[in-house]
């Protein structure tokens, strides 16, 4: 009976060996195009961007919306995209900005040590003896951007 049933069970091809093969690769072809297409599916579960299948549509409405929200979150990524751009390249200038206005500060610190040290060195009768009247006098000049300052002199008093 078992050996009907196996002559039997697939007809008068039961013994071919070419015809096994042939089924054994389209099953192992048929499986390797189910896990493709598993795939395809969890990447467009996880970035609907990516149209890896092919999309059947009811209607031309249809196809609209679902093609109308595709757009709207592609133009939410690129917006977010420019906006960690934009935030990074303020990152960097706030950096640049920050040691500008160290370096800055080094300087006018430097500067006011060097003042307040050679102030004293200045004669008395000069009228750069008195830095507050010499900040007064000195104007700044928008067209060639600095300073005004007054001119040195030395004040010579005569005795009656």
């Amino acid at each position: 009976l078992q050996i009907l049933e196996r002559q039997v069970v697939g007809g008068e091809q039961a013994k071919n060996k070419d015809l096994k093969e042939k089924h054994k690769r389209r099953k192992k072809y048929a499986d390797e195009q189910r896990m493709q297409l598993v795939t395809a599916l969890q990447q467009s579960n996880e970035d609907s961007s990516d149209w890896v299948l092919l999309n059947v549509y009811d209607s031309i409405q249809e196809e609209v919306r679902a093609k109308s929200k595709l757009l709207e979150k592609m133009q939410k990524k690129a917006a977010e995209t420019e906006i960690k751009d934009l935030q990074s390249e303020f990152e960097l200038e706030k950096i640049d900005y920050l040691s500008t206005i160290r370096r800055l500060e080094r300087d006018l610190m430097l500067f006011q040590q060097l003042l307040d040290q050679v102030q004293s060195l200045v004669r008395r009768d000069c009228n750069y003896s008195n830095l507050e009247k010499i900040k007064r006098e000195s104007v700044w000049d928008e067209e060639t951007s600095c300073w005004k300052i007054p001119q040195p002199l030395i004040q010579k008093t005569c005795l009656p």
